[in-house]
């Protein structure tokens, strides 16, 4: 969220003294991430000790807090672990948002830093890690399972349609679907791709692993001294391994190193994989596809959002620059049929 929601910073404080025991705090919203319903801010405490604060509207799933948690104590992946409330939760009520606390860590996303070699090679490590974990029964039963759904697929066409026909006054709506009405014929065999992957995977038995799913290079948090974190576990769910894969050497941001750079030393970490190229092709496919779908009902559906609407914009028109996701996503697909081991 780029603007500050309608919030006071006095609601704010006191709710952090609530819920936290945090007295006179000082508050600073920070203009970061993609998602309209996430507003983060960092926090000072009297005694100068700074937190990070997340705070989510709409429905929330403890899960969300509970596996960084878990995973951070057992060592399984570079993570942030939250806060314990006063409550003894690892969240705060405050209406209409649920509040999340960190512990305040310096760094830049993966959009603004590199990843040194070495810590490529980590990265696919942690991966690796997480990929290969049995989580114990309270946690595995609660996650969600990969089903193939067509829901972001039966959206993009209905939006494609809904371009065709209706007219927009806010600009950057009518940017939106110029957009989406001169790539109209591109998305669509988006769709019709990612259907047939879908297809093919739903009739095979496939080995589910727990996945972030969302590792783009914004949510990845590199610090000065050499550490990085894995951030933002909200999505978290079991699915085949292309899942979090995917995101190697598919134009997701990361800068400093060429896509065959990214995946050459990921695997060093990683280690050997034999890499389901219908999986990491499907998986391309329908990011983009979702991309498409929710930028398009954010700028389409509402003139909400003020400065997010022309970043959410920019987002959008990236799947389809040169270099970009869906030329990332046709490689994958070329290599249907010979098989991918890394």
């Amino acid at each position: 969220m780029l603007e500050k929601p309608e919030l006071q910073d006095e609601i704010l404080t006191a709710g952090l003294r609530d819920g936290y025991g945090l007295q006179d705090a000082r508050v600073t919203f920070l203009p970061l991430g993609a998602d309209q319903n996430t507003a983060v801010y960092r926090v000072n405490a009297q005694d100068g000790t700074a937190y990070f604060l997340k705070l989510r509207r709409g429905p929330f799933d403890p899960l969300a807090v509970e596996l960084p948690k878990y995973l951070s104590e057992r060592g399984i992946a570079p993570v942030i672990a939250p806060l314990a409330a006063r409550s003894g939760q690892l969240w705060a009520p405050l209406d209409p948002f649920t509040a999340i606390l960190y512990p305040f860590i310096e760094g830049q996303d993966g959009y603004q830093a590199a990843l040194s070699d070495r810590q490529w090679v980590d990265f696919g490590a942690a991966l690796k890690a997480l990929h290969t974990l049995h989580l114990p029964t309270n946690l595995a039963q609660r996650l969600k399972q990969e089903s193939f759904s067509a829901k972001w697929r039966q959206a993009t066409r209905k939006i494609l349609d809904q371009v065709e026909m209706e007219s927009y006054a806010d600009p950057v709506a009518v940017k939106c679907a110029a957009l989406m009405k001169s790539r109209r014929q591109q998305a669509l065999e988006l769709v019709e791709r990612a259907e047939r992957c879908a297809k093919t995977l739903q009739s095979r038995p496939l080995e589910m692993v727990l996945c972030h799913t969302d590792l783009h290079a914004g949510n990845l948090l590199i610090c000065p001294n050499g550490a990085f974190y894995l951030v933002d576990w909200d999505d978290a769910l079991l699915a085949p391994r292309e899942r979090d894969l995917m995101f190697i050497g598919g134009a997701q941001g990361f800068v400093g190193h060429t896509p065959q750079e990214e995946e050459a030393l990921f695997y060093r970490g990683y280690g050997p994989v034999q890499v389901d190229p219908t999986a990491l092709a499907y998986y391309r496919y329908e990011r983009i596809i979702q991309d498409l779908a929710i930028f398009c009902q954010q700028l389409l559906l509402s003139s909400a959002g003020g400065e997010d609407r022309e970043q959410a914009f920019q987002y959008l028109a990236s799947n389809f620059l040169l270099g970009g996701t869906i030329e990332a996503a046709d490689r994958a697909a070329k290599a249907l049929g010979d098989g991918q081991a890394r």
